[in-house]
């Protein structure tokens, strides 16, 4: 891909920004016809005979969506084999139990409590105050592109103790990797590219390990046995694009959604104690990721309906989040909304990784906006500001005016 090319944009395109404005009414209109709905594979995969196209459902309700994320023999997330897996390498996003679960406890070593209290000290609270910094005394920001869009890949960045100079190059590997699905030759070739770049570092920190998370990870055993550094490497592929992605959109979600309540935001303000479940609505209200996919291992029922062995299942996750069922006025954003258990982080044994951390990442960053901004609310001047995209969601633009 030319450097000229903004694979970020070309990202967002291909995720529904241009086309689709939201996809809630369409999963109402799914969640009418049942819990679990098939899908027409033909108009989805653009053609072709339906005799040939595998069987596809998508679970719409949340009980469907809790049902399958919680049944991981049943539901294999095998599914990412053939995309994120060729790109990424062994890593937990493919694997199913035991192998899952082994890794999986090895890696979240280096997302405890602990940890992640050196990380907001030392790493998270300064990048963000450095970013407001540059424009706390304009009056005047655009909050996605100088605010929630950089800092997530920053603390990746500074957690994996990468220097500040190649930041843009791995950022940009990173996104192009997750655009495999439209750009298979390009996922693969950033996918190199991002394996030649880090494994250098992976060796170097097995030889001095520092206080970084590639050298907790290097250091690390599983029966006896260190991680190798293709198994490093597929983690590292997994978090980049992962915690940078999804950090960005939820946090500028939440934003909107309050940047567009103005009496919910001045209350926040003025009751820090309304942040945890502020945050969680926001996750709830608008997730940054609307589905995620499944294949189903045997013949089973989910919620009544039928699912055939070899099936796929799309798992839409925003769906369930707007469940009338499970939600008065799902489309409504409300901090005030008695708390819930909401299925942005997913659920079961691949529930997120990094949730507490994208949680402390969004407290730190809205903290800091209400702290230091004034007055913070939308430009009444700019026109039609909205969250859009189909598979990711987040708004474009954020333009604000404070003091």
């Amino acid at each position: 891909m030319s450097e000229s090319v903004d694979p970020f944009e070309l990202f967002d395109r291909a995720s529904g920004a241009d086309t689709c404005r939201t996809p809630y009414p369409e999963f109402a209109v799914q969640r009418a016809e049942g819990p679990v709905v098939k899908v027409n594979a033909s108009a989805m995969m653009g053609g072709g005979d339906p005799e040939n196209l595998p069987e596809i459902y998508a679970a719409v309700s949340y009980e469907a969506v809790s049902q399958v994320l919680r049944d991981g023999k049943t539901f294999s997330s095998g599914a990412y084999k053939d995309s994120m897996g060729v790109v990424m390498g062994p890593t937990i996003l493919v694997m199913d139990e035991p192998e899952h679960g082994r890794y999986r406890s090895l890696i979240q070593m280096a997302f405890s409590k602990k940890s992640l209290a050196h990380w907001e000290n030392d790493l998270v609270r300064p990048i963000v105050n450095g970013l407001i910094d540059k424009f706390a005394d304009r009056g005047s920001a655009d909050l996605v592109r100088e605010l929630t869009f950089p800092f997530p890949v920053h603390v990746i960045a500074g957690m994996l103790g990468l220097p500040d100079e190649d930041l843009p190059q791995f950022h940009r590997w990173a996104v192009e990797l997750i655009s495999v699905a439209f750009n298979w030759e390009q996922g693969i070739k950033s996918a190199g590219m991002l394996g030649e770049y880090l494994t250098p570092i992976i060796e170097a920190r097995r030889e001095n390990p520092g206080n970084d998370l590639i050298s907790v990870l290097t250091a690390g055993e599983l029966d006896g046995n260190r991680l190798d550094n293709d198994h490093v490497l597929g983690f590292l592929r997994l978090l980049l694009p992962a915690g940078a992605e999804t950090t960005y959109r939820s946090s500028s979600n939440l934003l909107y959604g309050l940047l567009s309540n103005p009496e919910q935001l001045e209350a926040l303000r003025e009751e820090r104690s309304l942040m945890e479940q502020a945050i969680e609505e926001g996750l709830r209200w608008e997730v940054p990721l609307t589905g995620i996919g499944r294949q189903c291992t045997v013949d089973t029922v989910v919620e009544g309906v039928p699912i055939p062995a070899g099936a796929s299942v799309q798992v839409l996750i925003g769906s369930a989040n707007h469940d009338e069922s499970r939600y008065d006025e799902p489309e409504k954003f409300d901090i005030y909304r008695p708390a819930r258990q909401h299925m942005s982080f997913a659920f079961g044994p691949h529930r997120c990784l990094g949730m507490h951390l994208a949680r402390m990442e969004t407290d730190v960053v809205v903290g800091a906006l209400l702290d230091r901004l004034p007055g913070l609310r939308l430009d009444p001047s700019a026109e039609d500001v909205h969250i859009t995209g189909r598979g990711f969601r987040a708004p474009r633009r954020l333009p604000v005016l404070f003091g």
